[in-house]
């Protein structure tokens, strides 16, 4: 794979989104915001890697911003998720500083990708 510090950040998000999902369905048994969750933070990893591999600057761009979408989605799902009393305060705010840093690179990458074309 190609040396990117956003495409490792954001695999490295996605990993401790599946182990957050497989910790809620098993111990705290939530399964609907869980579920939205999985798909949401590992869809960060799929679009930054899409990225990685686009055919040119606008779909760069594209799917840049894409993942920046499913890290603000990711981001909705962790609150409610702490909300409704499935995640500790101490965890989510950890988690969530990890999915703000996604929502900040995939956002500056994708405006300074649009503004360079």
């Amino acid at each position: 794979m190609t040396k990117s510090i956003a495409l490792e950040k954001a695999i490295k998000f996605a990993l401790r989104i599946i182990k957050l999902y497989k910790y809620l369905t098993e111990e705290k048994k939530e399964f609907i915001l869980s579920k939205q969750l999985l798909l949401s933070g590992t869809h960060v990893a799929k679009y930054v890697k899409a990225a990685t591999v686009a055919e040119n600057r606008a779909a760069f761009s594209s799917n840049m911003f894409k993942g920046m979408q499913m890290a603000s989605d990711a981001e909705l799902w962790l609150f409610l998720l702490n909300e409704g009393e499935w995640l500790e305060d101490d965890y989510y705010r950890s988690v969530n500083e990890d999915c703000v840093e996604m929502i900040k690179i995939t956002s500056r990458i994708a405006k300074t990708s649009r503004d360079n074309d």
